[in-house]
């Protein structure tokens, strides 16, 4: 079958419904990380002051922990770790859900699918199956939780709820994201890997409402993941027996700038649209280096990705929830007009990015 580009837009499209944030009651400030990095990671002196620099530029001011820093930064066993996790994914995980389901006026029962993202930390049964007894969804309510796909997972399950939505209209989908990047903290770890992501990564939960029927909201278009060739090194997650270490390719933000202009100019001609047409830039920060090359890239100033350095700056890198924290930020802050395009994109492990085209109605 060859493709057709473009999209039929008067077609019902799954439609972006209410959004809902949580966040842990402590907070990591620039000053803390300033403060803490030299009495807590064994590193010579010249490493540390490169490292403040780096702090300083990283443009994260303050982060969300599930616990105090002095509690955050000592050794504990995984398996204590991981219940911590449990017990706080649980938690958060709700708490942004019921604020979700009240902002879109629906109960527990009105749900069909569950997708609950996560990758750090483990849990089986999943999330969801918790939150069934907990909250009273349905018996019979579909359930997807993933994990494995870092930071570009809450892109993915966008996409994968429009996908079965368009399957299944007239039906209701919630999406949850909860990271606990702070309990994946090693202080023994003094790689430039374990030392940025000490930096950067915040605690926090997101949720989405996407329904099959009309409604008001972003309407979800289409959606498409493209994996770097070559690129497994990139990102991801080494676990130890003192639990995740990090791993983060120095080179991801070029990598990422290198491809980036191409990927998008060619998503958007597969799907009859030009660059012009994009009035929200909807993207997953990373770090300050990261979108500063992507904005270059694609000709952005910063003023068209204002929302990303908001969160990236108040909340830090929530891993897979951050596209989410965006996204909200432009519902409340810069929502479009009706008939308006937005690009949605995210990056993780595969090395992947996940693009979403969505219509404001």
């Amino acid at each position: 079958m060859s493709h057709v580009p473009g999209v039929n837009v008067d077609a019902v499209h799954p439609t972006i419904a209410a959004t809902a944030t949580a966040l842990p009651p402590h907070t990591i400030t620039r000053e803390d990380v300033k403060y803490y990095m030299g009495r807590v990671f064994d590193i010579p002196e010249r490493r540390l002051e490169a490292m403040m620099c780096i702090v300083d530029n990283a443009q994260v001011h303050k982060r969300h922990a599930i616990f105090p820093l002095d509690y955050t930064i000592e050794p504990r066993a995984l398996s204590k770790t991981n219940n911590e996790y449990i017990e706080h994914a649980v938690k958060l995980g709700r708490e942004a859900a019921e604020k979700c389901l009240e902002r879109a006026g629906l109960k527990p029962e009105d749900i069909d699918l569950i997708i609950t993202v996560s990758c750090t930390g483990f849990m089986i049964p999943s999330l969801d199956a918790h939150l069934i007894h907990l909250m009273g969804f349905r018996p019979n309510v579909r359930r997807m939780p993933f994990t494995e796909l870092g930071c570009a997972a809450g892109a993915m399950a966008l996409g994968r709820a429009a996908d079965y939505l368009k399957a299944h209209p007239g039906e209701n989908v919630l999406i949850i994201s909860v990271e606990l990047p702070s309990l994946t903290f090693q202080r023994k770890d003094i790689s430039q890997a374990n030392l940025i992501s000490s930096i950067l990564f915040g605690d926090g939960a997101a949720a989405v409402i996407v329904r099959g029927k009309e409604s008001q909201g972003p309407k979800i278009l289409i959606s498409e993941t493209y994996t770097f060739p070559d690129s497994l090194f990139a990102m991801g997650f080494d676990l130890r027996d003192s639990g995740f270490h990090i791993l983060l390719d120095k080179e991801v933000p070029e990598m990422i700038g290198a491809k980036i202009g191409g990927l998008v100019k060619e998503f958007l001609e597969r799907n009859g649209r030009k660059r012009e047409d994009i009035k929200g830039w909807i993207l997953h920060p990373g770090g300050a280096r990261l979108l500063g090359n992507v904005e270059t890239e694609l000709g952005l100033c910063k003023c068209d990705t204002q929302p990303s350095w908001d969160i990236l700056g108040n909340v830090g890198n929530l891993s897979s929830a951050t596209i989410l924290f965006i996204l909200q930020e432009w519902l409340e802050k810069r929502p479009l007009q009706n008939g308006e395009y937005a690009l949605a994109a995210a990056f993780g492990p595969g090395f992947s990015a996940e693009f979403l085209l969505l219509q404001w109605a």
